[in-house]
């Protein structure tokens, strides 16, 4: 007899209603369920006077983001800038910012070690700063 049955069938088995819901109990406890994924605010730091090889190697930076956006890792993400840029010049870049995707704020960093800026010393992870987050709304813009 299933220990989930309808209480219909319960009044006609053995089991009374508090052995059945102790079950239902320990059926809930001892189930494994895979971690509750969460969004992550992530502002990531480049290390200072690194803009060149950021943009050097920036090409491959956003060949290696389709694999992690195909896995769901990121939401969106983009440069942190020290200043507006004026019309003209150059986007004066200072770091990253990300919205992620993960089971922990463990798995936000692994995610973001694997990135060719961490492994190339463009991002400062000492200094990474990840958040829960709760998003209120999302608009796009044409």
């Amino acid at each position: 007899m299933s220990l989930l049955a309808s209480p219909s069938r319960i009044l006609r088995s053995q089991f009374s209603l508090s052995t059945l819901n102790s079950y239902r109990r320990l059926a809930a406890r001892t189930m494994a369920t895979a971690p509750e994924k969460f969004e992550w605010l992530c502002v990531i730091p480049d290390y200072p006077g690194i803009l060149a090889k950021r943009m050097e190697i920036r090409p491959a930076h956003f060949e290696g983001l389709k694999a992690a956006l195909e896995k769901g890792h990121f939401k969106m993400g983009g440069a942190l800038l020290d200043e507006v840029p004026k019309e003209g010049e150059g986007l004066k870049i200072n770091g990253s910012t990300v919205v992620a995707w993960a089971s922990s704020k463990e798995e936000v960093l692994e995610i973001l070690k694997g990135d060719i800026y961490a492994r190339e010393g463009v991002w400062d992870l000492e200094k990474v700063q990840i958040y829960p987050f709760k998003c209120a709304f999302r608009h796009e813009f044409p």
